[in-house]
């Protein structure tokens, strides 16, 4: 389980997102939450849960790829 961030950005009703997984709904609102200062023209967020694999990070304003711990090979060399 992950969670997307997605906007609406007219008036149409529809949600746009993009390939943006987070862990925890924390970390997709506060990067949707970031998206909306940046886009004039997104009217509403959300942030749903979904069944795609986590595959990014947002901690303190930075958006980094998701590695999982056994993908890292600093981790992996250290157990």
């Amino acid at each position: 389980m992950s969670f997307k961030p997605e906007v609406q950005t007219d008036d149409t009703g529809k949600w746009y997102g993009n390939a943006l997984r987070f862990a925890t709904r924390a970390e997709a609102e506060a990067q949707v939450a970031e998206l909306m200062m940046r886009w004039t023209t997104v009217r509403d967020t959300r942030v749903t849960e979904c069944d795609d694999p986590v595959n990014y990070t947002y901690v303190d304003g930075r958006l980094e790829p998701f590695v999982p711990d056994d993908m890292n090979p600093v981790l992996t060399s250290l157990n």
